[in-house]
């Protein structure tokens, strides 16, 4: 897969349109990204389906908290349903700074992540589902038909979190930027599809990278800022450890999110943060460092922000990956 994740900040108009030119520039999967604060990912998902014609579509991650797993587990079934059976169903436990700005307690995410997909599962074969686990449902059903398989991605970074994913899903999306940390993650990996069902068939090990591509570096690294102030204050301290990263800045940055101080979490991001947690610099910069990831994964998810120019990252990107996989 070569997928590439786009972001409801922008007009859904526009998103759409970017949708469209990776489809022309022969991406095959189309996320979009779930946070409360940009447009739906839900309804750009439908015009998305709409414009385009053979890209697999879904949101990437969406979370089981501020959405309850059963609701969730229906928009992604409408969502096969628009879309003629190219849903992808990208789950994961959320932000947990911007869930805390939401009073949202991410309890016992591991498990919230499994019972929801599996639910979902479930509910999507057609069966009723009683639940109570880290949420409740009782007798809960779908009142009409899902058809095909939707497969389902994880989000994850964590150890566990993998390896729960190896053993239970249909992918993962190790969200890491860096090559050491999927070499990392190729190990959990390992350890979970151990413990794998054959009847579960293949698994596909996504990189879900932050990616930021522009012909003038220091701009493309510039605009990376935004993403790797989430993902540095979401970082757990063994990652903080792997890279050299100063625990209290990362906190100070998730402090600053809580807050809804998003100028003050973006300049607070150093360029060792940016180096650990992106993949940003020019199209070379950038095929260079994809090729190295893709050593330990099957797949490559570009994620945002992409690069200083939308529609000039999709074709810039594009290149990139080719050359990446070419040589």
């Amino acid at each position: 897969m070569h997928g590439i994740e786009l972001t409801p900040e922008h007009p859904v108009a526009e998103t759409v349109e970017h949708a469209e030119s990776a489809e022309s520039e022969g991406f095959d999967a189309i996320f979009a990204a779930s946070h409360y604060f940009n447009r739906d990912p839900f309804i750009a998902l439908d015009r998305i389906a709409a414009a385009t014609e053979e890209v697999q579509i879904g949101p990437a991650a969406a979370n089981p908290y501020d959405t309850h797993p059963v609701t969730l587990a229906s928009r992604m079934a409408t969502l096969q349903e628009v879309s003629d059976e190219r849903g992808v169903f990208g789950v994961g436990p959320g932000d947990k700074s911007t869930l805390s700005s939401l009073g949202v307690e991410r309890d016992r995410p591991l498990r919230r992540v499994l019972e929801s997909f599996k639910v979902a599962q479930d509910l999507w074969a057609g069966e009723r589902v009683s639940i109570d686990g880290t949420f409740t449902a009782s007798d809960a059903g779908l009142e009409y038909d899902v058809e095909g398989e939707i497969p389902v991605y994880v989000g994850a970074q964590g150890p566990h979190m993998i390896r729960m994913s190896a053993k239970h899903a249909d992918g993962v999306l190790i969200n890491a930027s860096h090559p050491d940390d999927f070499a990392w993650a190729a190990d959990r990996v390992a350890e979970g599809k151990d413990e794998r069902p054959d009847e579960r068939g293949e698994f596909d090990v996504a990189a879900y990278a932050s990616v930021s591509v522009a012909e003038d570096a220091d701009a493309a690294r510039e605009v990376a800022r935004q993403p790797v102030a989430f993902i540095a204050a979401g970082a757990a301290p063994p990652v903080l450890d792997r890279h050299g990263l100063d625990a209290d800045a990362a906190e100070t940055i998730g402090d600053a999110i809580e807050r809804g101080d998003f100028g003050e979490a973006f300049d607070a991001v150093t360029p060792a943060m940016i180096d650990a947690f992106s993949v940003a610099g020019t199209p070379e910069d950038v095929a260079d460092r994809i090729e190295k990831i893709l050593q330990y994964t099957d797949s490559f998810v570009a994620g945002t922000p992409l690069g200083p120019d939308q529609e000039e990252a999709i074709a810039l990107l594009s290149a990139a990956l080719d050359r990446a996989t070419r040589e």
